[in-house]
């Protein structure tokens, strides 16, 4: 007998992201090519008979390993049993628009479907964020669903994580799989730290084999931090088939694990480590395995480091403590 189907739930599915994410999880980017898979695809009413067009897509496609797709515009519906969510939807912020109008309909949003998550989905879902500002739409969504472990929820820091690697790859003329153990520190925004200190390429310190710290300390870190809204400026919209590629990473990793000798960067509940705030969701380096993440520990922090991880720390304190006024007034 075959593995059994798990079912996946993809908020915002008529959107870029989501639209590109449904094919690579379809084709087993994500979970494997041997697991199959049910697909959840829920959106807005608006957005319905964009949502409808995509399930047409996906039944067209003739893909093996999906046994079923369910387009829904209703939340609770959308949640039930579902094994793994990825929450793409949310609301962006529109020219004119404060920080706080973002963030209270973030709020709304994100209350109710931890609520529908909590009450419907399978015992231990395993739950990505995706849609920004996602460390802080973590947190909204775990505030609400108390019984859903802390350790579930998480927020995608992989495409900064991935998009580090890409810029020491182009650097160096080398391949990017042979690069490895970069770090992303801290909120995915303008104030994340992203840190080669630790990393190798070719089996060398990043340092070392680059030997240019003004550009490690320059150009590589604004480039990553800017790299959205130098896309959008190109493409007159958003990086949604990196977006869903590095949230098909993140999972992978999360439920088959990492290599060996080997970390990627997740955000996940902060316990303190390496001087960050706790109770937020902050972005370390973890090792993966049997479904579970771990913190890596004992990595040295320099001067420059810590502030930098102070600095995208104060950010994500900020942030909590404006979602927590915005739930306080609902």
């Amino acid at each position: 007998m075959g593995k059994a189907p798990v079912r996946v739930l993809i908020t915002g599915a008529a959107g870029q992201i989501g639209y590109s994410l449904a094919i690579q999880v379809s084709r087993g980017t994500m979970l494997g090519p041997e697991q199959p898979i049910i697909l959840h695809l829920l959106d807005i009413p608006p957005a319905a008979q964009s949502l409808d067009g995509v399930k047409m897509e996906l039944i067209d496609a003739a893909l093996p390993l999906v046994h079923g797709v369910l387009a829904t515009t209703d939340v609770e519906e959308a949640c039930k049993d579902v094994a793994i969510a990825v929450m793409v939807g949310g609301f962006p912020r529109k020219a004119g628009m404060e920080r706080k109008d973002v963030m209270s309909k973030n709020v709304s949003i994100y209350k109710s479907q931890a609520a529908a998550l909590e009450k419907h989905a399978a015992k231990g879902v395993k739950v990505l964020v995706v849609a920004n500002p996602a460390n802080t739409n973590a947190l909204i969504l775990r505030e609400n669903a108390p019984s859903i472990p802390p350790e579930n929820i998480t927020a995608l820091t992989r495409l900064d994580h991935n998009r580090a690697l890409g810029q020491v790859a182009e650097r160096l003329g080398v391949h990017v799989s042979g690069v490895r153990n970069v770090i992303i520190w801290g909120n995915h925004s303008s104030t994340q730290f992203p840190d080669v200190a630790h990393g190798t390429a070719g089996g060398r310190p990043i340092p070392d084999a680059l030997r240019d710290e003004a550009w490690l300390r320059g150009d590589f870190v604004s480039t990553v931090q800017q790299r959205g809204a130098a896309i959008i400026k190109m493409r007159g919209m958003s990086s949604a088939l990196s977006a869903a590629s590095s949230a098909c990473d993140h999972v992978r990793n999360w439920v088959l694990g990492t290599e060996p000798g080997t970390w990627v960067s997740m955000g996940v509940i902060s316990d303190g480590s390496y001087g960050a705030p706790k109770d937020v969701i902050f972005s370390f380096p973890v090792k993966c395995e049997g479904g579970r993440w771990e913190i890596v520990q004992g990595l040295s922090i320099d001067e420059y480091a810590a502030g930098k991880i102070k600095v995208t720390g104060d950010e994500l304190v900020e942030e909590k403590e404006l979602a927590l006024q915005c739930l306080a007034g609902e």
